[in-house]
């Protein structure tokens, strides 16, 4: 098996998602709203805070302009968008039990579903190659070890089955293009809602990275960080155009140590960790939020809320590209050119909006 990515599956651009939308549905769309989806190259979707305190998710422009907007039940965290069936998902924040799947051009109704008992999302899923089936990392925390939910995407997303995420606290995860495994990023980390989000093993943390078998739950390879790293928290990733996985990461020890936050490989390799400069890796603080690959322009984008800080590295050589301030830096996902990032402060694409992007974007296009 290979982690190799499809030829001719660059995102979607504006043309196909209007084409998709309809015209019933652009011709819906407010004069200032229209005008900006005419004048962008792609379509985004990301969750805010509203400067009431609600929380929604908004359909945007490269350029940070909100095309369509939605309420959601509470605060969410990462998005998952299936290029098969036009649908998208918002997960809720751990240790949130909600997520609503919705279509982004207000074809069908939003669904909102549930974790099942004595489980709590973590924050992320993605679909199937089909989009037949939804996958969600999620914790078991009556038996302590993560699991993927498993949702049928035919019936209402009932969800129909779990298996084992192959470590703790599962957190982001994504897709093979073949749809054959799931990269899994396992934490490490113990919780329970009935403490809120405090960490309760930082003393004796398991962070790892596995490739799940989708058709059987098993597990293909497994990664887990040395022991001279066991605080360095698995948190996010994404697939380049070779197949690589990247991996990005937050570290639980002392401030003042400068562990690697980032890394890659491929399947029947072992990890290779990203050794960026001392500078970039002090402007990220410790901490990665969220990490895109630009697979046309072969870059790794990362962005720090805790640093202020995004970074852009060539995939092939490790080489920083570029490093820029941005006040607590939410999410990056690929741009036309190199990336889009977010803030909690309601910066995107160069847009200054009132409302507080939350931690991740998704571009609405096929990986």
């Amino acid at each position: 098996m290979k982690l190799e990515m499809k030829n001719g599956t660059d995102p979607i651009d504006r043309r196909v998602f209007l084409k998709m939308a309809g015209a019933a549905w652009a011709a819906s769309l407010a004069p200032q709203a229209a005008f900006a989806l005419s004048r962008t190259d792609a379509v985004y979707a990301s969750a805010f805070m509203s400067p009431s305190g609600a929380y929604g998710v908004a359909v945007l422009t490269e350029e940070g302009a909100i095309i369509e907007q939605m309420p959601l039940p509470a605060r969410a965290h990462g998005m998952t968008y299936s290029p098969a069936t036009g649908r998208a998902v918002a997960f809720a924040r751990r240790p949130g039990t909600y997520a609503m799947i919705f279509a982004p051009d207000g074809s069908a109704q939003p669904v909102v579903i549930t974790a099942g008992e004595n489980r709590h999302f973590y924050g992320h899923g993605c679909f199937s190659a089909d989009g037949r089936l939804l996958y969600a990392t999620e914790n078991d925390f009556s038996g302590n070890r993560g699991v993927i939910g498993v949702y049928d995407g035919t019936d209402r997303f009932a969800r129909i089955g779990e298996f084992p995420s192959h470590g703790i606290g599962p957190h982001d995860m994504t897709l093979s293009a073949d749809g054959t495994m799931l990269v899994v990023a396992n934490g490490g980390i113990e919780t329970h809602p009935d403490f809120g989000r405090t960490k309760l093993n930082l003393d004796h943390m398991a962070p790892s990275l596995a490739l799940v078998d989708t058709a059987t739950g098993g597990l293909i390879e497994r990664h887990a960080m040395p022991d001279n790293l066991r605080r360095l928290s698995t948190r996010h990733v994404d697939i380049g155009a070779d197949g690589r996985v990247w991996f990005a990461c937050q570290y639980e020890g002392p401030r003042n140590d400068l562990p690697p936050l980032a890394g890659s490989f491929s399947l029947g390799e072992d990890i290779r960790f990203l050794e960026l400069p001392e500078r970039a890796t002090q402007a990220l603080a410790n901490y990665v939020g969220a990490i895109a690959v630009n697979r046309r322009e072969g870059l790794v984008g990362l962005t720090s809320p805790k640093g202020g800080t995004m970074v852009t590295v060539d995939a092939k050589t490790g080489l920083v590209r570029g490093q820029e301030r941005l006040v607590d830096a939410a999410g990056i996902a690929p741009a036309e050119h190199g990336f889009i990032a977010s803030s909690y402060e309601g910066a995107l694409g160069g847009t200054q909006s009132d409302v507080a992007w939350d931690q991740h974007i998704v571009r609405l296009g096929a990986l």
